[in-house]
């Protein structure tokens, strides 16, 4: 083994660590709403240290494996790819950070009523899925799973399309729950952005392993 290949088993080491604690970050941020939990959503606010902390690590390592080692072929296209998917990571981070920051808002529990007709726990978890499915497809270098992405991020993208008219009725109805409404609002446009990051990532995956570009191509393009 070489040095580079040394040097690019830590580098997937450390990036799929940071795939564990974004995920972590967003199981958590579920259980933080459901649960009412503030302490927990504060946890997760504090952990986002971390996430940026393994950002900054994982960029001077890519960094440093350009400068010393001059990768080439699919070498380069994973150090390219982890680059981008570093940054990806780091984004949904901030919107795990972002959602806990809503829980810590509020005074009293969201509504049961409110959580079950906006569809935002099943957000949540088409949003852990889609997630945890990009860290298995680049773990095991499985482009297949990797196009199943494209399909998935649309559920969250429906979800969201209807989110303001579902919020305006349960504001209507109750409007004394207006700010915990719009705090809701504002979490499905958050994890809705989880998808798109996703996506993105699974076109890295797929440009790393197969050196296609998919920017820029239909859903149904990307899945061919």
């Amino acid at each position: 083994m070489t040095h580079l290949d040394t040097e690019l088993q830590y580098l997937k080491k450390d990036i799929m660590e940071l795939w564990k604690i974004t995920q972590s970050q967003l199981e958590r941020g579920k259980k933080a709403l459901i649960n009412f939990d503030r302490d927990l959503a504060r946890q997760i606010i504090a952990t986002e240290k971390r996430v940026n902390a393994y950002e900054l690590k994982i960029d001077r390592d890519c960094e440093n494996i350009f400068a010393l080692f001059n990768p080439v072929a699919i070498d380069l296209r994973f150090v390219l790819a982890v680059l981008k998917i570093n940054s990806n990571l780091e984004r949904i981070g901030d919107i795990a950070e972002g959602v806990a920051r809503f829980v810590v808002d509020v005074d009293k529990q969201f509504s049961a009523e409110l959580l079950e007709k906006t569809h935002v726990i099943q957000m949540f978890d088409l949003s852990i899925d889609i997630l945890s499915d990009t860290a298995v497809a680049f773990e095991k270098e499985d482009t297949q799973l990797a196009r199943t992405i494209f399909m998935k991020d649309e559920k969250l993208d429906e979800i969201n399309s209807t989110a303001s008219y579902k919020i305006a009725d349960y504001i209507k109805a109750h409007p004394d729950q207006l700010r915990e409404s719009l705090h809701v609002l504002s979490m499905i446009r958050k994890l809705e952005r989880v998808g798109d990051q996703s996506k993105n990532i699974a076109e890295e995956i797929i440009f790393y392993l197969e050196a296609k570009v998919l920017k820029h191509l239909s859903a149904k393009q990307k899945q061919e």
